[in-house]
């Protein structure tokens, strides 16, 4: 049984900067990070601005429909949910076919502060194309989508 690699300053900065986990982890915290200073006047984050934009259906998504879709676990989202549904930006309701499957609905409260998150989030997402400069969008759209498949 071979034994454990001797770990040296050498290795760890070449995972650093080979890591396609660490190079994915920094950018979604500094990207969260524009978004969220962009959204802060409506007391929405940028996650809750994603999970908020997902209501925005034609039929209210389950909690299973979201937490696929936004490639996370169910209790996750159970949990992300709470406090959005305390400040009365969303509802859970019972399907009305199946009384077990939970549907969330946006409420018009909720409509109203997206739609003031809405012009700001337009900022923040022109900051960061202007930011990514000459690098072709598409490419970076299919990587991250080939990453999250």
């Amino acid at each position: 049984m071979a034994g454990h690699p001797v770990l040296t300053p050498k290795i760890a900065a070449g995972v650093e900067q080979a890591c396609f986990s660490f190079a994915a982890q920094k950018a979604a915290r500094a990207i969260g990070r524009r978004y969220d200073a962009a959204l802060r006047p409506t007391g929405l984050s940028n996650w809750q601005f994603t999970l908020l934009m997902m209501l925005v259906r034609v039929e209210a998504p389950t909690i299973g429909v979201l937490a696929q879709a936004l490639a996370m676990d169910r209790t996750t989202i159970t949990a992300n949910v709470k406090p959005l549904e305390r400040r009365g930006l969303l509802r859970i309701e019972a399907d009305a076919d199946d009384r077990r499957v939970r549907r969330i609905l946006l409420t018009d409260e909720g409509r109203t502060v997206l739609a003031q998150a809405y012009p700001l989030w337009e900022k923040a997402q022109a900051a960061c194309a202007e930011h990514l400069g000459a690098i072709d969008q598409t490419i970076y759209r299919a990587a991250v989508a080939a990453l999250t498949m």
